[in-house]
Order: C-alpha cells, then sequence, then structure tokens
C-alpha cells in the first residue's frame, strides 16, 4: 500500500486524505517556483502567445526563473500559489488519500493487489480528483502564465484568485472552468499511475528484500523513482493540457487540434518543453510530498491515540 509495509498502526481513510492534501499542499509551498517555471517554458513559442512572453526568451528553468525574478519581481514565482493550494487539498487528498481504499475496493477487501488493480485504482482516483477540482487547476495555470512587465503596463489577467473563478465563469461560461478537462484526466490518470504504483512497487520491493525498513530513506528513494518515472510519461499530456488551458477563446477547437497544432508548428520535441523543470517539479514534489504524507499520518494517528 502506499504507506506500505505492515505499519504498527492503520490510518483511517479519513485520516489518509487529510494526510494527503496536506502533504500536496507542503509540497506546492516548496516546489511551486519549479511548476511556474515549467509552465512559462511549455507555453513560450505558442502562437498567439502575448508578446511579452516572446519578449522574455525564457532558457532553461534556473534562466527562466532567474528572469522572472529580474524582469516580474520575486512574487512572480507564486503566481497562483492560492490556486495551487486549493488544488492540493481538492485534489491530492481525493486521488491519494483515496489510492489504498480503491484498491481494496477493486479486490474486495484483499491487501494483495496485482500491477493491474493497482493501475486501475490509479486512474479512478486521478478521474475522481479532476473532475472537481479541475477549476483550481484552470486558475493556477493562468495565474502561472501570466507575464507583467513593470516598464510595458500591461495590465494583470486576472486581480485575485476568486476574481479569475469568477471572471472565467463570466466571460467563457462555466464551462470555461473545466476548460481542458479531459487532457487533465488522461494526464492525471497517467500521473496517478505513474506515481502511486511506481512509488507503491518499489516501496513494496524494498521493504520485502530488507534493503531498508519503512522509514525516511526507503520513502525518499521511492518517492524519487516515482517522480522519474511519471515525467517521463506525462509530459507530453501536460504541455498540451498548459497550452489549452491557458488559451484564449477559440486558439484551438480542443485538446487534439491544440496537440496537432504543436506538432505540425514546432514538431515533436515541442512535447518535451519544460522537460528539465518538469522533473525537478516532479521529482523533487513527489519525494517532499511523500515523505511529508508518511510523516504526516503518523503524527495524526499518534493524536487519535
Amino acid at each position: 500500500m502506499v504507506g506500505g509495509g505492515v505499519p504498527d498502526f492503520a490510518p483511517s481513510a479519513a485520516v489518509k486524505i487529510f494526510s494527503a492534501g496536506t502533504a500536496g499542499c507542503v509540497a506546492d509551498l516548496v516546489t511551486f517556483p519549479l511548476d511556474t517555471a515549467k509552465v512559462r517554458l511549455q507555453i513560450q513559442g505558442e502562437s498567439k502567445a502575448s508578446l511579452d512572453v516572446q519578449r522574455a526568451r525564457y532558457r532553461g528553468v534556473f534562466g527562466t526563473i532567474v528572469t522572472m525574478v529580474k524582469t516580474e519581481g520575486p512574487r512572480s514565482l507564486y503566481s497562483g500559489l492560492v490556486a495551487g493550494l486549493h488544488r492540493q487539498m481538492s485534489f491530492a487528498s481525493v486521488r491519494i488519500g483515496l489510492y489504498d481504499s480503491m484498491k481494496q475496493f477493486y479486490t474486495r477487501g484483499s491487501e494483495s493487489a496485482g500491477i493491474g488493480t493497482r493501475l486501475l485504482a490509479g486512474c479512478t482516483t486521478g478521474a475522481m480528483a479532476v473532475s472537481f477540482a479541475q477549476p483550481t487547476d484552470v486558475v493556477k495555470v493562468r495565474f502561472q502564465a501570466q507575464v507583467r512587465l513593470p516598464e510595458s503596463g500591461s495590465v494583470k489577467r486576472y486581480s485575485s484568485t476568486f476574481d479569475a473563478y469568477k471572471t472565467i465563469a463570466r466571460d467563457e461560461g462555466v464551462k470555461g472552468l473545466w476548460k481542458g478537462c479531459l487532457p487533465n484526466i488522461a494526464r492525471n490518470a497517467i500521473v496517478n499511475c505513474s506515481e502511486l504504483v511506481t512509488y507503491d512497487i518499489i516501496k513494496e520491493l524494498i521493504l520485502k528484500s530488507n534493503l531498508m525498513t519503512d522509514n525516511m530513506p526507503c520513502h525518499f528513494t521511492a518517492a524519487f523513482a516515482a517522480g522519474f518515472c511519471t515525467t517521463i510519461v506525462a509530459s507530453p499530456v501536460d504541455v498540451v493540457k498548459t497550452r489549452f488551458m491557458n488559451s484564449v477563446p477559440g486558439q484551438y477547437s480542443g485538446a487534439v487540434n491544440c496537440a496537432l497544432t504543436m506538432l505540425v508548428k514546432e514538431g515533436p520535441t515541442a512535447f518535451y518543453k519544460g522537460f528539465v523543470p518538469s522533473f525537478l517539479r516532479l521529482g523533487s514534489w513527489n519525494i517532499v510530498m511523500f515523505m511529508s504524507y508518511e510523516q504526516i499520518k503518523r503524527a495524526v494517528v499518534r493524536l487519535q491515540h
């Protein structure tokens, strides 16, 4: 299980949901600048992107961060953080917190689950999470992609997180808040399976081989591997999701059209734009999240007893 091995405590589903949401917020606080850099690199070169974005000419994850700090100030690295925290509390809590419960549902209560069952559980919780947390992801991406260069006198797209929710619903309809929902479901089914199943299996193998006990070095190793595997398989869908969510109405007819436009105009490498920051972000995010998740679960259970 995620939290695997034979623990000396049995956290309830509610504890897992709370722990996962909290751990997701901790991981976002630590890694958010890397996520923002990833978004900026992913939208760079987009046809119809703003002139300000084109002028920025981001190069590499750390070059992007330096450019943003110089041109927009340090706070720009955390643009969209509030929406990001909204997202983790409503998203990570479901996709991670309910994973073990979903595994048991598919195995009818058995603790023994094959890789097929684990993949199915990961896909299910990932899709469930996206279905109601999508608006928070749309707003987060819009804020991260929003460029404001002081000398240009450009006006912010949205004045606040709640203004963004309201403005998108007013100008694009309620469906605008679920823009990119299908590619996001596809992405998060892949991400969830890669993250949770990889972490689950590697942690289980480590514990069974007695290489480590169920401790922080074990959690670190499994989380690092999960982040690397996830980045490789999820990057193409992630780039399409980011481009489509950030697009103006009418720019793309759908996610497939967005992907085809990228392929024709920018070539296959466009699908791996921002790969390094994606790996830095996903790797570090997985490490912080899973290590926090394991410790928060233990702490909550101890408090309960």
